[in-house]
């Protein structure tokens, strides 16, 4: 189902991928600096998350602005939590790299508001831009130290901008539930040598599924 979200004077670009039966949790996700909503993982990920139950809301921003992604993201997730016609108990935020960025910066603000009512459940992170290529001294970690929800990254052994060590460095320290599954020898990109890009995405949207399970109440109303 398309949507065009009010954001200001503009409209973000939105798809609701909608399960047949209703279910208390959604998704909200969106892409990287790059692309847009229908970035073929993204396809793939919405796709899966409904044929399984999982209502999946995914938009388009296409500011290379933090900040700016934040606030996109957050009046999308006011869009949700208002909708008559997918009343959800909770969402999880979901972005891949620039767009796991702005979410973890969104739930950051939100949980330092008083009105902070829980109903962002958790975060998942994939391909986590923790470090721009061969700038390993300066990590983005800021956000994701302060976080208290639970936190999904999926990430790529190879990945140029977020290094093993320095993933596993970074979530020991967060207060937060967290956990990382690793594709191995993927890039940022997720592109595996030896790998199709379906029989990746298969194990991609398997574990978020299974992450979603354990850290929500995914029983039908």
């Amino acid at each position: 189902v398309k949507v065009k979200i009010p954001f200001g004077s503009k409209y973000l670009d939105a798809v609701f991928s909608v399960p047949e039966k209703k279910w208390t949790y959604g998704v909200i996700l969106t892409h990287g600096a790059g692309g847009d909503m229908n970035f073929p993982h993204l396809l793939s990920l919405a796709a899966y998350l409904a044929s399984h139950g999982v209502l999946c809301l995914r938009f388009t921003c296409k500011g290379l602005n933090i900040a700016y992604r934040a606030k996109a993201f957050k009046t999308v997730v006011e869009y949700l939590k208002l909708s008559d016609d997918y009343k959800l108990t909770g969402v999880f935020l979901a972005g891949r790299s620039m767009g796991s960025r702005a979410a973890a910066s969104l739930i950051r603000q939100l949980s330092q508001d008083d009105d902070d009512d829980d109903f962002i459940q958790g975060l998942i992170c994939l391909s986590y831009p923790l470090h721009r290529p061969k700038l390993q001294s300066k990590l983005r970690d800021e956000d994701l130290l302060s976080l208290r929800c639970p936190v999904l990254f999926i990430s790529g052994s190879a990945d140029e901008m977020c290094e093993k060590q320095l993933l596993e460095g970074v979530a020991s320290k967060m207060k937060a539930p967290k956990k990382i599954h690793w594709i191995d020898k993927a890039n940022h990109g997720m592109a595996v040598k030896g790998r199709t890009t379906d029989d990746v995405m298969e194990e991609i949207n398997g574990q978020v599924f299974s992450w979603l399970r354990e850290n929500a109440d995914l029983q039908h109303k």
